[in-house]
């Protein structure tokens, strides 16, 4: 059976494709929630547009300007918040389990890196 864990300082993320149903995982070194395959393909794209727009706005801001982003799907809502090189996240399943968390601005960075090289799809 495949399966890939990958856990840094405040996060981790996981993928078991030879599940049934929860193929997915996502949290932090005190939680964790299973994720769908379509929840985790969401929240690694919406994660990579969200850090995707707070480096495009990093030229826009004043150096001690703090900034919010939001972006959803069906199944997620999530937000970073902070400054354009350290922001925290935070995400809402939207789904009929119905979860949340959050990640600091010290776990984002290898939690993004981590998203895309975690070659699901």
């Amino acid at each position: 059976m495949e399966r890939l864990l990958k856990i840094g300082s405040g996060w981790r993320i996981g993928w078991k494709p030879d599940v049934p149903e929860f193929k997915g995982l996502v949290g932090t070194d005190d939680w964790a929630v299973e994720l769908t395959e379509a929840e985790l393909s969401d929240f690694c794209r919406i994660l990579t547009q969200l850090a995707d727009t707070m480096k495009q706005l990093a030229t826009e801001l004043m150096d001690e300007e703090k900034i919010a982003c939001e972006a959803e799907s069906d199944l997620l809502w999530m937000e970073v918040e902070g400054y354009p090189h350290a922001y925290s996240l935070r995400f809402i399943l939207n789904t009929g389990r119905c979860a949340e968390g959050q990640w600091n601005a010290s776990a984002v960075p290898g939690l993004l890196q981590a998203t895309r090289i975690l070659k699901v799809f």
